[in-house]
């Protein structure tokens, strides 16, 4: 088994604008961190903080708030977080891209009408100046700061997952953010047991050679967090620690 190089982590699926959901987690969290204390705690999201829910504007304020504070985190970018900050650099032309950000299937209009401004009534170019204007500058640094993947011990984190066969410092970085396949189905070992998000299951999926926190908390899911500590893996549920047994 993997070890963890004497952290506790509590790795967090995609967030995608559930600010209850999240509240939820942390709470939990600290619960946890209250009954069984630990001194090296670190709390990892694998990305994807808006888009499609309620508030990704307060999920986000609420990420830049918890930085602040002395409970250590790691934040990773996910695609919709790349989209974000790529739409506020240069919003894409109508048309020219069959995934527009701003479409129904990415829900980036939801992000924007979280931060007061509604795009259907906006022409193009007012709907990206007025977002402009709307992001407050602690959201884009936090967006930015996030990292595209880390290896702690035994364990690689990454929004989608990696490219098989590829060694971990040569990874792309959009395959980190978007891969789907052939990472998912490949059964092989890699360098490290790959921690992802992107790809959205009814549970949490432990394949030995990579673990699965995406539980489609914006689909009517839940918001999944695991606890991985030196040798020892669990889901952290509102019931306390469960077991995280591998899928056959």
């Amino acid at each position: 088994m993997p070890g963890t190089d004497g952290r506790r982590i509590y790795a967090i699926g995609d967030v995608h604008g559930c600010l209850e959901q999240l509240d939820t987690v942390l709470d939990r969290i600290a619960a946890d961190l209250a009954q069984r204390p630990h001194d090296a705690p670190l709390i990892v999201f694998l990305g994807d903080y808006g888009d499609r829910g309620p508030d990704s504007r307060g999920v986000i304020e609420r990420l830049v708030a918890l930085a602040a504070e002395p409970l250590p985190t790691l934040f990773l970018l996910g695609n919709h977080d790349h989209m974000f900050l790529e739409y506020l650099r240069e919003p894409p032309v109508r048309g020219s891209d069959r995934l527009h950000w701003l479409s129904r299937a990415l829900g980036g209009s939801r992000t924007l009408a979280s931060y007061g401004v509604t795009a259907n009534a906006l022409a193009p170019g007012r709907a990206h100046r007025a977002f402009v204007r709307a992001v407050p500058a602690a959201h884009v640094a936090f967006l930015e700061g996030a990292a595209f993947g880390a290896r702690i011990g035994g364990y690689f984190f990454a929004h989608a997952g990696i490219r098989p066969g590829v060694p971990l410092d040569r990874q792309d970085l959009w395959d980190l953010i978007w891969i789907r396949e052939p990472f998912l189905s490949d059964t092989g070992a890699h360098p490290a047991v790959v921690v992802h998000g992107h790809t959205p299951t009814d549970r949490v999926e432990n394949h030995g050679n990579r673990i699965g926190v995406d539980t489609g908390a914006v689909f009517g899911g839940r918001l999944s967090c695991i606890v991985l500590e030196d040798e020892d893996q669990a889901e952290l549920t509102g019931a306390g620690l469960a077991s995280l047994p591998l899928l056959r």
